[in-house]
């Protein structure tokens, strides 16, 4: 069993940024990928960021590209997205995720292939 703790979220201006952390419980999290997805209010739920078990392999959306940064560090069981360069459009609940297994690649970027999720973090830019 995983469980998975967001922090960082909350209000910041167009142009400013934010960190993201996910801390998760459970010793074997470094065997883990993990994922941030986000939620929009009508929207709905879309990948975001991932990143293998060892760190060595990311992955994002194009929306996010260039802008956010996806790290982990496995002794502190801590998964990070630095989001820089913030805008309006990126208003929305943020969620860590754990997948509970070793898969890499394609299989990141849909939501059903996580097993474990946090209770999400909001995160509102203003214009």
């Amino acid at each position: 069993q995983v469980q998975l703790v967001e922090s960082g979220g909350g209000l910041v201006q167009a142009g400013g940024s934010l960190r993201l952390s996910c801390a998760a419980s459970g010793r074997t999290f470094s065997s883990y990928a993990m994922g941030w997805f986000r939620q929009a209010p009508g929207k709905e739920r879309e990948f975001v960021a991932a990143i293998s078990w060892s760190g060595i392999d990311t992955y994002y959306a194009d929306s996010v590209k260039g802008r956010f940064t996806i790290s982990r560090d496995n002794a502190k069981n801590t998964v990070y997205l630095q989001m820089n360069s913030l805008k309006p459009k990126d208003t929305a609940i943020y969620y860590c995720a754990s997948t509970g297994s070793t898969n890499s690649g394609t299989f990141l970027y849909y939501d059903p292939n996580y097993r474990y999720w946090g209770q999400g973090t909001q995160v509102t830019v203003s214009s």
